[in-house]
């Protein structure tokens, strides 16, 4: 979007938002997704019987959200901020009444209106945050609405896989889609301030082939995606096989959700690794994290189903360190984006979220056809520590 094109709010009469008020966003938008993050695997795994199906079919959905998120300037070419919020809300909701169904029809059509409901309201919150929080605060602000959102985290999974296995499929379905309500409420009531509308225009230059080539085209932006994509990764591969290898190794289902639930207790290390990055610099930070992942999700796959209690005491380890990249990986992409561009790379950025789990989930289908649910840990440890190596090789100390 040209400089003309958008619709700024003078300076004196723009009345910036707090890092609390979009924490309390974040926190309520969590709350909707915990409560089926637990069940989401599970309920695949009751349906198709088997980790190797859940993966190609989460492959499956994964590459449907890709295609609407690169899509969401057109789609939303002409859409204000406030309401593309609201229809991502809405999805959400949709979402939990066709996951509450329990056919594989409301399975799919359920997580791909869940994630896709997701990263519509989390890159207009990205867009709303950018335009009300300063570059110097991001190291304060983020650690703040990550850790907020611990409680959403620690309750949501356990919550929901309880509901689940006591009550069906459609309890914890009912209190997703009752936060969802609620969400929408509080977002209405805060009326946040706008800098400017949603993408719109001509359709040439909201092309997603044309904006992921200009976000290519910056190597700082590329290396920020790969950031959120390593971290995306290891939360998507936690959340989707942590309960399988749960379950395979002969635990029940409910620890499946309590290890979900224990490991967002670490939401709360934000602060400290926050505090940590204005010491060593947000790139020491990020790369001592996926160092941890690493050598933790490794030697957690080789212990793997045969002794699934310290599989799964290592990766709690790693989700301690990956809360430490959710507190700051973000800020590079905050700091590197243009003014200018927010809006059309902020959908590109996304991406992250579901390329994480298109990318993994097609080779985990392939090698779990001839290895157990252990084996995705060792291939995630094993890239996650490239990743290091690349965060402390080019990510600038001023970052």
């Amino acid at each position: 979007m040209s400089a003309l094109s958008e619709r700024l709010i003078p300076e004196g009469n723009f009345r910036r938002a707090g890092a609390g008020t979009f924490g309390l966003l974040f926190l309520l938008e969590s709350l909707v997704r915990s409560f089926n993050s637990g069940v989401l695997s599970i309920q695949a795994y009751d349906l198709l019987g088997s980790s190797r199906a859940v993966s190609i079919l989460g492959t499956c959905v994964s590459f449907t959200v890709l295609m609407i998120t690169l899509c969401m300037p057109f789609l939303f070419g002409s859409v204000r901020r406030r309401w593309a919020y609201t229809i991502g809300g809405l999805m959400l909701i949709g979402g939990s009444i066709a996951l509450a169904s329990f056919t594989l029809t409301g399975q799919v059509a359920g997580v791909v209106l869940r994630n896709s409901g997701a990263s519509i309201m989390n890159v207009t919150l990205q867009l709303y945050i950018m335009d009300h929080i300063r570059k110097a605060e991001l190291t304060r602000s983020e650690p703040l609405r990550l850790a907020i959102s611990t409680f959403a985290w620690v309750a949501g999974p356990v919550s929901g896989v309880w509901l689940y296995t006591h009550y069906g499929a459609f309890a914890p379905q009912l209190a997703a889609m009752s936060v969802g309500v609620l969400v929408l409420c509080v977002f209405w009531y805060l009326r946040l301030h706008e800098n400017t509308t949603m993408p719109s225009g001509t359709l040439a230059p909201f092309n997603p082939l044309a904006n992921a080539a200009r976000f290519v085209a910056q190597p700082r932006l590329r290396l920020a995606w790969a950031i959120a994509f390593g971290r995306s990764c290891f939360w998507g591969t936690f959340f989707t096989y942590g309960p399988l290898l749960m379950i395979e190794g002969g635990m029940s289902k409910f620890s499946g959700g309590l290890i979900i639930s224990i490991s967002q207790f670490f939401l709360l290390s934000a602060f400290g690794f926050g505090a940590l990055s204005d010491r060593i610099g947000v790139r020491g930070v990020i790369t001592l994290c996926f160092a941890v992942i690493s050598v933790s999700t490794i030697v957690a796959g080789m212990f793997g189903v045969h002794a699934p209690v310290i599989a799964a005491a290592l990766l709690l380890l790693a989700a301690l360190f990956a809360s430490g990249i959710d507190s700051v990986g973000g800020i590079p992409y905050l700091r590197a984006v243009r003014p200018s561009e927010r809006q059309r790379m902020t959908a590109v950025y996304r991406t992250f979220i579901d390329f994480s789990e298109l990318i993994p989930g097609f080779i985990f289908a392939i090698a779990l056809s001839y290895f157990d649910v252990s084996i995705v840990f060792v291939i995630l440890g094993v890239c996650v520590a490239g990743l290091a190596v690349l965060v402390w090789r080019y990510l600038p100390k001023s970052m």
